[in-house]
């Protein structure tokens, strides 16, 4: 019998898994429950902020084979904006143009930061002027502020005016990126927004799998672009559109559209396929975060084994082309989705880690009381 510890129970996937492993039929005496704090754990699922985890203290046990949820170094590397900005930089060579597949972005700090993150050995080099430069020969001039941290549509401020945005962020106390707001996205029924939140599993051999599912976050409101201050108009996020928005769900339960919804109206609407055209550019920029930070993740040749699920965040524009909004470390899964996609973790990710013939079973979902709607069929497949 295997020892599994939960310290991230925030996590509604890791919530699921961690009963689908100790309750569920397929699984049953395979594992058990024990403290957070027991150090002789088989499994850890850790807190969703990776930094807290100590990496020194895992794998060290003779005979005892550990692995965690997360890959060390992740957040620090790809999943907050600041870092990804650099990342893939560093893959496409900066550009005063436009990046390939992020949108053009600078890198600013507050003014009370800049002296002693110049000490960083460059880590956060402040872009102020080069922003200022290049905004100034724009003649569309719609800017999109981010903390490097933030999540939930928090801390965010679109505007056309750049002094106004480096006002904004001279009041913060975090480094920011300041993007080139994507103008001309690819809007569905209602001339509404939407992002694609796309889940990546990487698992202990560095396998990079995608989910077969994946979600449409909506907006509720038109989108203008001669109104920025109608955040619901701009951002997408559940968080937002469900405090801010009167017509939440109107079109779409909890703004969630479906992969497969998705490829019927890209068809039906634009002639478009959504398995030729917009899948392939996805994979693409999944396979070039992930592969390009190799050498940098891997657990090869340490005492312990790690996998993770990633929540990648794309949007369409108006020419089907596919831009990466950011990364998530953490990311949370559609109700409709869940129990498809923590039974197929669990048989990709940590059942080749920790075998035992019971894996074998045919597996049936585990439901919790804590999903209510109907499951969709999802499996994670190899890119």
């Amino acid at each position: 019998m295997y020892t599994l510890v939960n310290r991230g129970e925030d996590s509604s996937v890791y919530k699921y898994i961690t009963q689908l492993l100790v309750k569920g039929s397929a699984w049953s005496g395979k594992w058990k429950l024990g403290p957070k704090d027991y150090a002789r754990f088989n499994l850890m699922f850790g807190e969703r902020q990776t930094r807290v985890l100590d990496y020194t203290r895992i794998g060290h046990i003779s005979s005892l084979r550990q692995a965690v949820n997360y890959y060390r170094g992740s957040e620090r590397l790809l999943c907050k904006k600041v870092p990804l900005v650099k990342f893939v930089r560093s893959l496409t060579g900066h550009s005063d143009v436009k990046f390939s597949w992020l949108p053009v972005s600078y890198i600013v700090l507050p003014k009370r930061l800049k002296s002693k993150s110049e000490t960083k050995s460059g880590y956060y080099t402040d872009e102020r002027e080069e922003f200022l430069a290049f905004a100034n020969k724009l003649e569309e001039k719609i800017w999109i502020a981010k903390s490097s941290s933030g999540s939930k549509g928090k801390n965010i401020y679109i505007s056309h005016d750049v002094q106004t945005i480096l006002e904004f962020i001279d009041e913060q106390s975090q480094g920011f990126v300041v993007q080139k707001y994507i103008e001309n996205p690819l809007l569905l029924d209602g001339n509404r927004k939407f992002d694609i939140r796309s889940w990546v599993l990487l698992d202990h051999q560095y396998t990079i799998h995608v989910f077969s599912e994946g979600v449409l976050r909506t907006s509720s409101e038109p989108y203008d672009a001669s109104d920025l201050q109608n955040i619901t108009s701009h951002l997408t996020n559940h968080c937002i559109q469900e405090q801010f928005s009167a017509d939440f769900g109107r079109y779409e339960d909890g703004n969630e559209l479906f992969f497969d919804e998705f490829a019927r109206y890209l068809k039906e609407k634009h002639q478009v396929s959504f398995a030729s055209d917009i899948l392939p550019q996805i994979n693409t920029i999944v396979k070039k975060c992930l592969l390009g930070l190799k050498e940098e993740l891997t657990t090869e040749g340490l005492g312990y084994d790690s996998f993770q699920l990633f929540g990648f965040d794309f949007m369409v524009d108006a020419k089907f082309h596919v831009w990466l909004l950011e990364v998530n470390g953490a990311p949370a899964c559609a109700n409709a989705l869940l129990p498809a996609l923590a039974e197929d973790l669990v048989r990709k990710a940590i059942d080749p880690i920790f075998p035992d013939h019971k894996s074998e079973e045919p597996r049936r979902s585990y439901q919790t009381q804590s999903i209510t709607t109907e499951s969709r069929k999802g499996v994670f497949m190899i890119i």
